[in-house]
């Protein structure tokens, strides 16, 4: 089968402004997880039946995603608004070149599956990352643990085995993208294979959930040892993709910090806990449903400290949008951010708005102040993008984000959304 064109993963150099000072109001609906669809694109790698996957948001890493299996000679088609059709029996390229790596980090996830199911790979070492190191020697040590003979050359991957034999692993650190590696390419290995240490995400869930329904056999999802008993080979599947919990929490702290009412439809309320019971201490009426939730903003916020931590903890991508409450909140509060070593950027240009933080190593130290002002700013990564329309939707007058392509790698039609809510925001050239 061909593969039909890929569209344009490149993104225009654009610039969202917003008139801050409007509550928001109305009702809101969740995309489809980005962390839960790349991983699950990647997966279809590993069969030769169609993969049929719902609820995939349209961002520019699903198109780069896209883009990178079309270059190996996956078929894709879409089959209606979010759903797509996935077939790799044609694949004939284990290449993964610098070109697509560079745009998206999780381009990294087809090594496993295709050193699995082709037994070889050659796969880009993904470029630098703004937020930090996110090193790929767990993927690399966890991979040759299950028997691949791994080199590195001229900044490529280059990654060979006849067939990969189930062992035990252990995380030194927790990875998400690491686990799905090991997790995928287990699917197929020669006996069992044990991860421990494994990322607990939903979207690691959501991905053995899929393994599963294609014949894979895996245990303990969303536990920290998951244990895989290699087949054969694996079939066809279909499924739905959990909605985002980041875009949930980010939709939450605009109907609080804008002093707005808000019904977030299509969520799953379990992936939210920590995040939900943490946010309750700002004084927001929240109203907690399984599939949405109803919100009320206070006069009143109130500060709340907290540090990141991996699944179930607060996440580290809604640090930033955390964070910009606690800018307009009455008192002091203090951040931890204990994942990413740089994750700090968007600060600068909170300050630039008239916020009041402090840096002490890892540790935010912020007092909240009456009112953000306007101010042209530039996003640094994606969930900074997103902090920043946050505070653009509560300062004064007119804010310009710069440098947007990156809220377009992971919000789905933020603009429209918040506008259908009451937000004054628009995009320019």
């Amino acid at each position: 089968m061909q593969g039909h064109q890929s569209p344009d993963y490149k993104t225009p150099l654009k610039k969202l402004v917003i008139n801050g000072g409007y509550p928001l109001s109305g009702s809101v609906r969740i995309s489809g997880s980005k962390n839960a669809a790349l991983p699950m694109m990647t997966a279809s790698i590993l069969s030769d039946h169609d993969i049929i996957l719902n609820g995939i948001p349209d961002l520019a890493d699903v198109r780069t995603m896209i883009a990178l299996l079309n270059s190996m000679g996956m078929y894709t088609k879409k089959n209606h608004n979010d759903s797509f059709t996935f077939n790799a029996s044609g694949i004939n390229s284990k290449f993964a070149s610098y070109e697509l790596v560079k745009t998206m980090r999780a381009s990294i996830m087809v090594l496993g599956p295709l050193l699995a199911k082709h037994g070889e790979a050659k796969v880009s070492l993904p470029g630098g990352c703004a937020i930090g190191a996110r090193p790929v020697d767990l993927h690399i040590q966890g991979l040759e643990k299950l028997g691949a003979t791994i080199e590195i050359k001229d900044g490529y991957i280059l990654a060979s085995s006849d067939r990969l034999i189930g062992s035990t692993y252990s995380f030194p650190k927790k990875s998400v993208t690491g686990t799905a590696n090991i997790l995928m390419a287990a699917t197929l290995a020669e006996g069992e294979t044990k991860i421990l240490n494994a990322a607990c995400e939903p979207e690691i869930a959501q991905l053995g959930e899929l393994l599963n329904s294609m014949g894979a056999k895996i245990q303990g999802l969303g536990k920290d040892c998951i244990t895989i008993e290699g087949v054969e080979n694996l079939g066809g599947a279909e499924i739905e993709i959990i909605p985002d919990r980041i875009e949930a929490i980010t939709m939450v702290i605009a109907g609080i910090i804008t002093r707005g009412e808000l019904r977030i439809e299509n969520i799953n309320s379990s992936h939210m806990q920590q995040p939900i019971e943490l946010i309750r201490k700002c004084g927001a009426k929240l109203e907690v449903f399984e599939d949405y939730l109803y919100l009320k903003g206070s006069d009143l916020i109130s500060p709340i400290s907290f540090q990141t931590n991996p699944y179930p903890g607060i996440p580290t991508d809604i640090q930033a949008q955390l964070m910009v409450l606690n800018t307009v909140a009455e008192g002091d509060s203090k951040v931890k951010e204990t994942i990413f070593e740089n994750r700090f950027m968007h600060i600068l240009e909170l300050k630039r708005m008239g916020a009041n933080i402090g840096i002490d190593g890892n540790t935010a130290i912020i007092t909240g102040v009456q009112k953000l002002n306007s101010a042209q700013v530039m996003a640094t990564d994606l969930r900074a993008s997103a902090a920043l329309i946050l505070a653009g939707l509560i300062a004064d007058g007119e804010t310009i984000i710069d440098r947007i392509y990156h809220l377009d790698r992971g919000y789905e039609s933020i603009e429209e959304k918040l506008s259908n809510i009451g937000a004054k925001v628009r995009r320019i050239d």
